[in-house]
């Protein structure tokens, strides 16, 4: 379990961390790196494929239209995901970006009750509403949608709900979602290229080396994630959860210097406290459902 918990947090560092990269490469457009992250992430996930000897078996499931379906939505909702978040970040919103991935899981809840008729705690509710008193009045501080976070937020949530009707296990599954963006992420890179505002070859060795980078880093932590939940309780790794949008949010207020008001601090403290309560909340339903369990084998 001790290796479970290390590989979590490995992974969450790692994501938390995502801002350092993309800034390395800010001077290249956010939708080039998108297209990288796609390439890139899609053949190291194939060579994986093909070295564990599971190219027939991955060939066998894309023939289904059904299974095909579901990871072309997973593909659209990460990539749109993954371009506002690089985009944010290489414009100064890394904040705003780790205020998505903080109302996150609430959202999570949220759809889970719209869309799979969930039933919620009294406290559980109140989290909630905390969280969307938080959202508005960013709203009114802003004076208008934090659409950033929340773009983040829904796009990662519905890919989420999306992935848990997905029959695949995750290298099978990423490697499919990048194959089903491989031929318009390259179509772009070489209408760049042609266009002479392609980065690759051109932006000097450093960037290249990052660019093709870019694989790694979305694999890598994936990787340990998946690794993670075959060893530890879903509940550990729901309280790992906010490293990622802790460390980005330190790096946004101590690194970037980014602007951080009084007004909009009150907002995020509506979301912690939310996030606080639901964590409470949970802990305290999952140790009486320990205790009700006990009661009954005795």
């Amino acid at each position: 379990m001790r290796k479970g918990i290390w590989y979590a947090i490995g992974a969450y560092v790692i994501w938390g961390l995502f801002p350092v990269y993309w800034k390395w490469l800010q001077e290249i457009d956010a939708l080039q790196l998108l297209c990288h992250r796609v390439v890139w992430s899609f053949l190291m996930l194939y060579t994986a494929i093909v070295l564990a000897r599971q190219w027939t078996e991955f060939a066998s499931v894309t023939r289904s239209p059904r299974v095909v379906g579901v990871y072309s939505v997973a593909a659209v909702l990460i990539a749109v995901n993954w371009l506002v978040y690089i985009w944010a970040v290489n414009a100064g919103y890394v904040i705003e970006t780790s205020l998505g991935y903080f109302i996150a899981p609430l959202l999570n809840v949220l759809m889970g009750v719209i869309f799979l008729r969930e039933r919620l705690r009294p406290w559980q509710w109140a989290s909630v509403a905390l969280a969307t008193a938080g959202v508005l009045y960013l709203t009114f501080v802003y004076g208008a949608l934090p659409w950033i976070a929340l773009t983040i937020a829904f796009t990662f949530g519905v890919y989420g709900m999306v992935k848990k009707a997905a029959p695949l296990g995750s290298l099978h599954g990423l490697t499919l979602e990048t194959g089903t963006l491989l031929l318009p992420a390259l179509g772009y890179l070489i209408y760049c290229d042609q266009a002479t505002r392609g980065a690759f070859l051109h932006a000097g060795a450093l960037l290249d080396v990052l660019m093709i980078g870019a694989g790694l880093v979305t694999i890598a932590p994936l990787l340990l994630f998946a690794s993670a939940v075959r060893r530890i309780p879903l509940s550990h790794m729901g309280l790992l959860l906010y490293i990622a949008p802790t460390l980005q949010f330190l790096l946004g207020v101590l690194v970037y210097r980014e602007a951080f008001p009084y007004s909009r601090f009150v907002g995020y403290c509506l979301v912690w406290i939310s996030l606080a309560v639901f964590a409470v909340d949970g802990l305290l339903g999952r140790r009486a459902h320990a205790l009700t369990a006990e009661t009954h084998r005795a």
